[in-house]
């Protein structure tokens, strides 16, 4: 793992967040983007070279709309980058890791995306991520 790539919260209401972001940061967001796979429209903040992920669920189905049902707003996970998410997740598994999604997917911000259970990892959604134009 190179670094930290993002923290994503998930938030009930990402208009009223993205002011909320906007004056804690002091920097408008830079792109929003819908992730039907995940039922999930995100905005993406960058203040030097930190990003946070803002997360709300379009639908009851997605992990945010459960997320939010559960534990309600709040950090859902860190996202690290990789250069290689395959060898990555092997790499993992082969540690004892519980991988949610053995093959990568699209996700938002240009990313292939996988994930750590967060019961192998403390409590904590871990989020791979490796830029597409890396894509093996």
């Amino acid at each position: 793992m190179k670094k930290i790539e993002h923290i994503g919260i998930a938030v009930k209401d990402l208009n009223v967040s993205n002011k909320l972001f906007s004056k804690l940061l002091g920097v408008s967001h830079y792109k929003e983007e819908e992730v039907l796979s995940e039922h999930v429209k995100t905005s993406f903040f960058k203040r030097g070279p930190n990003k946070i992920e803002l997360l709300e669920a379009i639908d009851n189905e997605g992990p945010i709309a459960q997320f939010l049902e559960k534990k309600g707003e709040g950090v859902h996970h860190i996202a690290f980058e990789v250069d290689d998410i395959v060898a990555e997740i092997i790499r993992l598994k082969k540690e004892g890791f519980t991988i949610l999604n053995e093959t990568p997917k699209k996700g938002a911000d240009n990313k292939l995306v996988a994930f750590v259970h967060p019961k192998s990892s403390n409590g904590v959604l871990i989020e791979l991520c490796q830029d597409v134009s890396k894509e093996m």
